[in-house]
Order: C-alpha cells, then structure tokens, then sequence
C-alpha cells in the first residue's frame, strides 16, 4: 500500500477524505503526518500534536474487507488489528470498548471511521511519546513511519471478524469499569452485554459502535 508522509497537515483524516472525494488519490493508500494541528477525534474533539506522536489514516476499499465483517463495527476492527500490532512490538495496550487505546487505566490514543462511497477512511492518533490531548503516552521508542508500516502489514492480512471478535470478546471485560458516551450521555460499561456484531445492549438499548 502506498504511503504518503508529511511533516505537517492539520488533519491526516480530513486530508485523505478530500482527496478521496476530489479523485487525487485512489485506496488503498495511508497518509502519515509527524505533527497535526486540528485533528478528528470522537464526538467532534479534536486530536491533534506535535512530532513524536502517531497520526496517520488509511483508505481501504469496502470490497478487500471480509465478507463477515458488520460495518458497524469497523472501528472495533481497525482498532483491534493496531491493538494487536502495539503489542507485536512490545507495548502493553489494550482496547476500550469501543475505539479508545489505554495503558492501565488511562487513554493514549483513539481511532474514528467514516465511509465516503464504496472506500472507509479509518484515523487513528495515539500519543507514542507525548502525553497530548488531555491524555498520557506510552513514552516508547516506536517511530510513527515503522508503527504505519507493521500496522498495515497486519491489517492487510485481513482477519474475518469472527476472529478478531473472539480475542476482542476476552479482553471486553476490562472495559466493564468504565463508561461510554452514547447520545451525549455517559453510560455504565459494568452491566453491558456485547453482542456478536460488536455492538451493546445496555439497559435493555442497542448501541452500535460506528464513529
């Protein structure tokens, strides 16, 4: 997959979209920047940092993924493969339901998705080096270029979901102390049942993971 890097943009994601949508770029391609000034992040945050750090986005065609995966939980996916990639190279990381990456109890990084025709954009940010945007870092030596390149490795291998979900289900208990914002309300993790799809029932409500 070809890579294109950057010193700067004020948001790998918004740049990929537009690209996307003005047909200067075809996925599956990655876009990589050292430092980011006004990025995506979930319910309309912005994401963004200086050198050191990862932010990158990815465009893969709707068709290259598997057949079983529910594209509402794409975000699961992409987060998973990363979580599993982090942990490849020595990283002790694991995934909140349903997009956040944490380190004990704190987040480090977060992923968001979204489809532009037949292609789905995923962000991914996660402070390596610097505690960024409210949250800590790993303080690890991983560079952003080789974190990009072992990523697509792995994401290029494209898992079924039942696969990932498998390992996913497990690691879905460590979530249970924490909360989710669902339609701008905070919502207990502790009771949640998740649901082969990816998604939750929480008080008796489904709630989806596409962000």
């Amino acid at each position: 997959m070809e890579i294109l890097s950057f010193k700067s943009l004020p948001s790998t994601q918004k740049y990929l979209m537009e690209k996307l949508k003005e047909k200067k770029l075809d996925a599956p391609v990655a876009v990589l920047s050292l430092e980011q000034s006004s990025g995506i992040g979930s319910r309309d945050n912005s994401w963004s940092g200086g050198e050191g750090n990862f932010f990158a986005s990815i465009a893969i065609e709707l068709e290259m993924l598997p057949e079983d995966l529910p594209l509402s939980s794409a975000s699961i996916y992409f987060s998973f493969i990363m979580k599993k990639t982090l942990e490849s190279l020595g990283e002790n990381v694991w995934l909140k339901w349903p997009n956040d990456f944490y380190l004990n109890d704190d987040k480090v990084g977060g992923t968001i998705t979204q489809k532009i025709n037949d292609i789905l954009v995923c962000g991914i940010g996660i402070n390596l080096k610097n505690s960024q945007n409210g949250y800590r870092a790993l303080q690890c030596d991983i560079t952003p270029k080789i974190l990009l390149e072992n990523y697509l490795i792995a994401l290029q291998e494209f898992p079924k979901w039942k696969q990932i979900f498998s390992e996913y289900e497990v690691e879905f208990e460590l979530s249970r102390k924490f909360s989710v914002h669902i339609e701008n309300y905070q919502k207990s993790l502790l009771d949640a049942s998740l649901c082969r799809d990816g998604s939750l029932i929480i008080e008796g409500e489904r709630v989806y993971s596409l962000r």
